[in-house]
C-alpha cells in the first residue's frame, strides 16, 4: 500500500487559477503558482491576506471549514488532489503539516511521534523505536529528548515542542510539509535551529512556508511569493523578489512603506 502512495503523489504543486469563498467571502483570487520539488517556498504579505489560506488548500484542511468553496485546479505531482477518487487520508500522510503554535499531544515524546505511524498500521515496537529515533534525528532532536521520551511533550520549552511536532510530521515520511509561521512563536535561537532544519530537510522534502518575517524568507526560502488581498501579487526566485521586484506593490511592502 505504501508504494502505491508513493506512486499518487509527488513533490511539486502546480495550481491554476485558484478561488477560494468563505461564503461570501472570496479569499483568493485566480492564484496560480508552481512550487519545485526538495526547495522551501515562502509565501510573505500582510495578515489577512491569503496565505495561510491557501497553504491549508495542499492537504484540504479547507475541507473542513463550513461555507467554503474552491475551484481551480491543484495538482501534487500528477494528481488532482481535489478529485472525488483522491483518498484524503494518504493526501495528508504525503502532506504534512506545522502550527504557527506548537501543539503536542498531551502525551508522552515517544507517544506523539509513533502517534501517525501507529494510524498507519505501524505496531512492532522496535519498528516505532527506530521512527522515533530518526524522526527525532531529522528535526535535530534526538541528542535534546533521547533521555526524555517517556516524558509529557507539554513539559518541553516552546522550540522543542516545535521542533517535536515537526519530528511527529515527519514521522510518517511526508513528501511535503506545509509550515504555517512556525517561529512566531519562539525566540531567536529556536528560530534560528528551525531555520536550520529546513535548510537540512529540503535535501529530501518540499517545503512551503508561511512567513510575517521577510529576514526570514531571504534566509531560508529558494522561492518567494507576495500575497495582498487575495491574489498573488507576485512569486519568482527569492533573490530577485527582493532585490529587484517587478511590481511597485511589491517594493512597497518589502521596504516597509505599507502592510
Amino acid at each position: 500500500m505504501k508504494e502505491k502512495k508513493e506512486e499518487i503523489f509527488g513533490q511539486d504543486i502546480r495550481v491554476k487559477n485558484a478561488n477560494l469563498w468563505y461564503g461570501d467571502f472570496h479569499a483568493l483570487k485566480g492564484v496560480s503558482m508552481e512550487i519545485p520539488a526538495r526547495a522551501v517556498t515562502a509565501f510573505i504579505g500582510p495578515s489577512g491576506c491569503g496565505k495561510s489560506t491557501f497553504l491549508k488548500c495542499f492537504n484540504r484542511m479547507n475541507d473542513l471549514v463550513s461555507g467554503c468553496k474552491i475551484t481551480g485546479e491543484f495538482r501534487i505531482g500528477e494528481t488532482d488532489i481535489y478529485d472525488k477518487t483522491t483518498d484524503i487520508n494518504a493526501l495528508r500522510k504525503s502532506v504534512g503539516m506545522v502550527f504557527q503554535k506548537p501543539n503536542p499531544f498531551p502525551m508522552s515524546v515517544y507517544d506523539n511521534i509513533a502517534y501517525g505511524p501507529r494510524t498507519f498500521g505501524i505496531r512492532k515496537r522496535a519498528e516505532l523505536d527506530e521512527i522515533v529515533e530518526s524522526s527525532l534525528r531529522a528535526s535535530a532532536t534526538w541528542e535534546e529528548l533521547k533521555d526524555r521520551l517517556h516524558d509529557s511533550a507539554t513539559g518541553l520549552s516552546g522550540g522543542q515542542q516545535q521542533r517535536l511536532c515537526i519530528a511527529r510530521a515527519l514521522a510518517v515520511q511526508p513528501k511535503i510539509i506545509l509550515m504555517d509561521e512556525p517561529t512566531s512563536a519562539l525566540d531567536p535561537i529556536s528560530t534560528g535551529k528551525i531555520e536550520e532544519l529546513c535548510e537540512e530537510l529540503k535535501k529530501d522534502t518540499t517545503i512551503v512556508v508561511v512567513t510575517h518575517n521577510m529576514q526570514q524568507a531571504t534566509r531560508i526560502s529558494d522561492k518567494t511569493g507576495f500575497f495582498l488581498l487575495g491574489e498573488l501579487v507576485e512569486y519568482g526566485d527569492t533573490e530577485e523578489i527582493f532585490s529587484s521586484p517587478k511590481d511597485e506593490r511589491t517594493e512597497r511592502y518589502i521596504t516597509g512603506r505599507f502592510g
